[in-house]
């Protein structure tokens, strides 16, 4: 292939990703004063007045960063949801993080094989495993969303720990979801196994059958979410081989249960208790750890227990609160994350030098319960350690290893509004008046703007930055429906229609299986309907003659449903298979008809219109600035620009070819130079 001739407007190009980031939501922000970094970003450069990147679909992470990557819509790439169809069945979905199901070619191979020394950072769509040979490519995990290590070196799950005179006996308690953050004495509860999923051994293969028949099951579950509980009698220390005069002590059980670690509840001078010593064992000088009331300590170094193993892991803790007389205490603790993640680093010979100057990755937290303490004081937290732990990272890969090309991708924003989004406006079971979740919006905003200004220097330094996201996430005016899930089939409104059934048992009540005989389609994979066909599906009932007018009938229906509250059509957009190109969707890895939620009537995002608006100012639509070497200063541009253009900028800022099958142009309106 001969090199592309077009001389280089920047020799250094970082793409600065945030997932989940709301232009609506920032331009207010910024309008506030909020956003300072962000601000300096866009004087330094040029974007929309709006500040948006018009989205492909489906509006979910997977496809959309591997959109951002390649120049080229789902229909093209191949990733056409957070899950792709499977082999097995129309009621079977697979795993789309791993890199050999994208069908197009990455900027980031690319770049490497043009002679730039290219770093991708966690970018959840077809970054991993690395798909190209080149020596100059690094590739840092990518396995999920999230955080780095999150998918395959994180166990155990959150866990609060409550500590009484009152309590017995310490157990330990899985998944509990009412009470979850103010545990007191439990009884007849059985002690869990430790968690031992490993996403990262298993990607391709991964498979999921989940029929989704009501609110409890899927991705649009409540984010209510259960967390671990444990509890601990508190008494005098005892035993110990250095416990100071007065000291108590109670039992810290990890990996569910399976681990326990004598602690030391501990005064201070003026006799008011306000400390926690953690210990290995009581025969132990020293603690692994001291917590303090309201003191967030984060990657405690210690041992976990998985696969029947003990493992090296660092963990988060913050002593919630403590009586002032010792009799009782509360302790948010985090999952664990491994130490050793250098089975998603490659090479592998950048990661001592990654812990050497960033630490060990951290464990991070996705929490909710309506819980402004597991909300705010551990959940946001924990991701302000993880902003900081992949700045220094990153900057150490650019400042020591010299790394030209960076692709980078932050999850912060998109993983902790999932938690609670949907409580901005009241539907009637907040548990906190609407203005606490608005605050915490605010707060990920202004989190990820920190983030931002760890990168500020580049523009110095003769950087090109491009701020991109892949989607953001709405508060939707109505409670959704179920229909548009990301996690598997979608029941509720298919079988409301007559287009789905499922099996009953003996008393009439629904089973979680498809009663095949009585189902003329199915809903799967965010926007996705299939006729259940004749000949190409294992159980279909459609003659292949009368699948035009099947799918004629589906939209019909679709189009007709009135939501039975408002009255109103909870269905934007129907299309078959081969309109859906208009979309960046269609062809062989789609359904046979796709569609969009209606605006009000959307999950918070995946199953809508990339240019869908909602509540308190939100929207599902991607944000996009550019800044640094080659961009006009303080420049607004009026044209549309789309998620392809990005892999087409950033190839034609870097100077080299596109990606093979890039569909996107470069925005040269915002160069400085006429290109």
């Amino acid at each position: 292939m001969s090199k592309v001739k077009r001389p280089a407007i920047s020799q250094k190009v970082l793409v600065l990703g945030s997932d989940g980031f709301d232009p609506r939501l920032a331009k207010k922000y910024i309008d506030e004063g909020k956003l300072p970094n962000l601000k300096k970003f866009i004087d330094a450069g040029a974007c929309r007045d709006d500040l948006m990147l018009l989205g492909g679909h489906p509006t979910v992470t997977p496809p959309m960063w591997t959109t951002l990557a390649t120049g080229c819509y789902s229909n093209v790439h191949g990733i056409t949801g957070f899950d792709i169809s499977s082999p097995k069945g129309l009621d079977w979905i697979r795993y789309s993080l791993d890199s050999s199901n994208c069908k197009a070619e990455q900027l980031w191979n690319v770049f490497a094989e043009e002679g730039k020394k290219t770093l991708v950072w966690h970018w959840p769509g077809s970054s991993w495993p690395p798909s190209s040979d080149s020596p100059n490519l690094l590739v840092v995990d990518g396995t999920s969303p999230g955080s780095v290590g999150m998918s395959f070196a994180q166990f155990d799950g959150d866990t609060v720990l409550g500590a009484d005179t009152k309590v017995t006996e310490a157990t330990f308690f899985n998944n509990v979801s009412e009470g979850a953050i103010t545990p007191c004495s439990i009884t007849g509860m059985d002690i869990p196994d430790a968690d031992v999923y490993n996403i990262l051994e298993k990607t391709a293969a991964m498979e999921n059958h989940n029929i989704i028949v009501d609110k409890f099951h899927g991705s649009q579950a409540t984010p209510d979410a259960p967390i671990n509980i444990a509890q601990s009698p508190i008494a005098d220390a005892s035993g110990w081989a250095n416990a100071p005069a007065g000291a108590k002590e109670i039992t810290m059980l990890l990996s569910g249960g399976l681990l326990r670690r004598p602690c030391l509840v501990l005064k201070n001078e003026a006799g008011t208790y306000d400390r926690v010593a953690i210990y290995k064992s009581k025969k132990e000088s020293e603690p692994i750890a001291v917590l303090s009331v309201g003191t967030f300590v984060d990657r405690i170094e210690d041992e976990g227990i998985r696969d029947d193993k003990r493992v090296e892991v660092v963990r988060n803790m913050k002593l919630l609160e403590m009586a002032p007389d010792g009799s009782n205490l509360r302790i948010w603790i985090s999952a664990s994350m491994e130490k050793d993640i250098r089975k998603c680093i490659h090479p592998v010979s950048i990661y001592d030098g990654i812990v050497e100057k960033a630490g060990y990755a951290p464990p991070t937290a996705m929490l909710g319960q309506q819980s402004k303490e597991l909300i705010n004081d551990a959940m946001l937290n924990s991701w302000y350690v993880n902003a900081d732990w992949q700045a220094k990272a990153i900057k150490h890969l650019i400042d020591n290893e010299g790394v030209e090309v960076v692709f980078s991708h932050f999850h912060a924003i998109d993983l902790q509004e999932h938690m609670f989004i949907r409580y901005m406006t009241d539907k009637g079971y907040n548990k906190l008046p609407p203005e606490e979740y608005h605050k915490y919006m605010e707060d990920i905003y202004i989190q990820t703007d920190w983030y931002f200004g760890q990168f500020l220097k580049y523009l110095d330094e003769g950087w090109s930055i491009l701020l991109v996201s892949d989607h953001a996430q709405v508060c939707s005016k109505h409670d959704f429906i179920l229909m548009g899930d990301v996690l598997g089939i979608n029941v509720g409104l298919m079988e409301e229609i007559g287009l789905t059934r499922c099996k009953r048992d003996e008393n009439g009540n629904r089973l979680p299986e498809i009663d095949w005989e009585n189902t003329l389609a199915i809903a799967q994979r965010e926007t996705n309907i299939y006729v259940n066909l004749k000949g190409r599906d294992e159980h279909g009932i459609v003659d292949p003659a009368d699948k035009y007018e099947v799918e004629e009938e589906i939209m019909s229906r679709l189009y007709s449903y009135r939501h039975p509250q408002t009255g109103k059509r909870v269905i934007a957009l129907a299309v078959r298979n081969k309109d859906a190109v208009h979309f960046g969707l269609g062809g062989p890895e789609c359904g046979d008809i796709v569609y969009f939620m209606a605006e009000g009537y959307q999950w918070d995002h995946a199953d809508s219109l990339s240019t869908s608006w909602g509540e308190c100012d939100t929207s599902v639509s991607p944000f996009f600035v550019a800044a640094g070497k080659g961009i006009k200063k303080n420049f607004k541009t009026d044209r549309i620009i789309r998620q392809i253009d990005v892999a087409a900028t950033a190839a034609a800022l870097g100077g080299v070819r596109f990606p093979k099958q890039c569909e996107g142009a470069p925005v040269y309106q915002i160069f400085e130079e006429e290109f």
